[in-house]
């Protein structure tokens, strides 16, 4: 995890989050009550849907930003655009950037929004919940046989994501392989062809995406593994694409998916039709010698 922005000050009363995952761990941080503002989509707990909204995570409004008067602005490393967040910056305003690259970077994100909250105790209590949580899943899952895996974003044309994505961490606690971890970029487009050639045996999609187009995409393609299996699975995506204390609630969606997909990828092997081993040669019939002489 990433924590750059200004030197610590007193504990903020008035905080602005300029991503939903940044307003949703300020409240398990135990900061709820002081969030003043928040951007588009920002939707849990209830009371930060309520929140005045000063833009979304990739366009934000300084002025409106101005006129609620935060004393803390919490952006997004990796989303909120840097020219916002200098200038924000020029305007005297105080902004902390955070990026959550890792499952495990969780906790210090919670503890680092507790210090500038001034909601230590609450913040430390969750980081080691979250903590405690995820190595007892990773305990759960350890060993498995793994499991070929596409996590699908759109289908004209399908994205999917890399190894540096949290969602792709989460695969491979859960027992899965990647299928595209070498993409070029964090999310990125890929060619029916190589989806075709990779032959996932699950594929994980969210309800927030076009659940009807991504299952019309693979009907046409009925000789994947996955299709003929029916290892098609859809996922609370605000679990997995929030890094916030819920993420492991995603992980254990993908784990209960894999597990599933693993399930009825070994029953299939049982089942399949095993060649006929080639028939043993008979051997010539032997010819006897005839009479001697002529």
């Amino acid at each position: 995890m990433t924590l750059v922005g200004l030197p610590a000050a007193s504990a903020a009363s008035r905080v602005i989050a300029l991503s939903p995952h940044l307003a949703e761990l300020s409240c398990a941080a135990g900061g709820c009550d002081k969030l003043v503002g928040a951007v588009a989509w920002s939707d849990y707990p209830e009371s930060v849907a309520a929140l005045p909204q000063v833009g979304d995570a990739w366009s934000v409004s300084p002025e409106r930003v101005l006129t609620l008067q935060p004393d803390l602005v919490l952006a997004w490393d990796g989303g909120t655009p840097r020219e916002t967040i200098e200038r924000l910056r020029g305007l005297n305003m105080r902004v902390e950037t955070i990026a959550i690259r890792r499952l495990d970077d969780v906790p210090g994100a919670l503890r680092a929004i507790g210090g500038w909250l001034g909601t230590e105790a609450t913040a430390d209590a969750a980081a080691r919940a979250y903590a405690t949580r995820l190595l007892a899943l990773r305990r759960r899952h350890a060993n498995l046989a793994p499991v070929r895996v596409l996590y699908q974003i759109e289908s004209n044309p399908p994205y999917s994501v890399n190894r540096d994505s949290p969602i792709s961490e989460a695969i491979t606690l859960c027992g899965g392989v990647n299928l595209f971890a070498d993409l070029p970029a964090l999310a990125a487009p890929v060619e029916r062809e190589a989806l075709l050639a990779r032959d996932p045996e699950a594929i994980l999609f969210t309800r927030q995406d076009d659940v009807e187009a991504i299952h019309a995409f693979w009907l046409r393609s009925p000789k994947v593994s996955a299709t003929r299996r029916n290892a098609l699975y859809v996922l609370d995506g605000n679990l997995l694409d929030r890094a916030t204390p819920r993420l492991l609630d995603g992980v254990e969606q993908v784990c209960a998916a894999l597990s599933d997909a693993r399930a009825k990828a070994s029953a299939s092997r049982a089942t399949a039709p095993r060649p006929n081993p080639s028939p043993a040669p008979v051997p010539a019939p032997s010819r006897k010698a005839g009479p001697k002489g002529g």
